[in-house]
């Protein structure tokens, strides 16, 4: 293997509709609103990914040095574990795409404000204090809410205020689908790595719950994304063109029926459509917060 193709496994490309699909969705709510700017816009994008590859390498290295990753890893590959590279290259490859991610945001502080330097630097911290640090909360049950808080609330209401320079009601509305979607591709990630979690004590919320419990909570992640969509249009929040987004449905449905008939490393197709399916969502709903703008 080249090592271009052990840092491209590196980074995880297939990860980043997580973040793709919620900053597009700030993106469209800004359009509906008047308050779109091309520069802010485009800034939050590559910012939002550029943490989410170095959040990748920081967990690749992390949980590699814990011992949750061995040569009995049901998931796609890791790097480190795999040899493919060393510890110090991808730690090295982490700052990297944190400083890069910093550099950006520079341009953002410009652009919208000091808030952005908070929303920045709890989001390196979090990412590097998932699996990494002195208390890795990711090992505690606890990866779930951060991830909501980051991938749903952050990335949505982030980028629509870098563009607003204020934040708007259904704004905050709009980040709860898209957290719960991103929540619903941990919770895969999870559910396939309980036997080898529970052996190296990485508590996970998957791992507390057990399997069964670990599917019932995919399950009220990706429909309540749904739920919480069309009550908003119904309550005239979102624009009634946000039901567009129930054009996703039946690849979620696809998606549910492989977390709730499959083990082991055959999740792996259910951890690639979901993270499909928050892009597929992000785009739907952008699109129906666009043509009513």
């Amino acid at each position: 293997m080249t090592r271009w193709k052990a840092w491209w496994l590196a980074i995880r490309p297939k990860t980043l509709p997580a973040v793709v699909g919620p900053v597009l969705v700030g993106w469209g709510l800004a359009w509906h609103d008047g308050v779109f700017r091309w520069g802010p816009a485009l800034a939050a994008l590559l910012g939002g990914v550029l943490l989410q590859i170095g959040a990748n390498l920081a967990n690749d290295v992390a949980d590699f040095r814990r011992g949750a990753d061995t040569e009995a890893r049901l998931g796609p590959v890791r790097v480190t574990q795999a040899g493919l590279l060393s510890p110090a290259a991808v730690t090295a490859g982490m700052w990297v795409a944190f400083g890069l991610a910093a550099a950006v945001g520079v341009y953002l502080v410009f652009a919208a404000g000091w808030p952005v330097i908070a929303i920045g630097l709890t989001a390196i911290l979090a990412a590097i204090g998932y699996t990494g640090g002195p208390w890795p909360y990711g090992y505690y049950g606890l990866g779930d809410i951060f991830v909501f808080l980051y991938f749903g609330l952050a990335a949505v209401v982030g980028t629509y205020f870098v563009q607003a320079r204020t934040v708007s009601a259904t704004a905050w509305w709009a980040a709860v689908p898209l957290g719960l979607l991103a929540v619903a591709i941990l919770v895969v990630n999870n559910l396939r790595d309980i036997p080898t979690d529970r052996q190296a004590g990485k508590r996970t919320l998957a791992v507390l719950l057990g399997e069964s419990g670990a599917r019932r909570e995919y399950d009220v992640c990706v429909f309540g994304a749904y739920g919480v969509t069309l009550l908003a249009a119904l309550l005239g929040v979102f624009p009634w063109t946000a039901a567009m987004v129930l054009l996703s449905l039946p690849h979620a449905w696809r998606s549910r029926r492989i977390v709730h008939t499959r083990q082991g490393r055959a999740l792996n197709a259910a951890l690639a459509r979901t993270g499909q399916l928050v892009l597929f969502f992000g785009v739907l709903l952008a699109a129906g917060f666009v043509l009513v703008s």
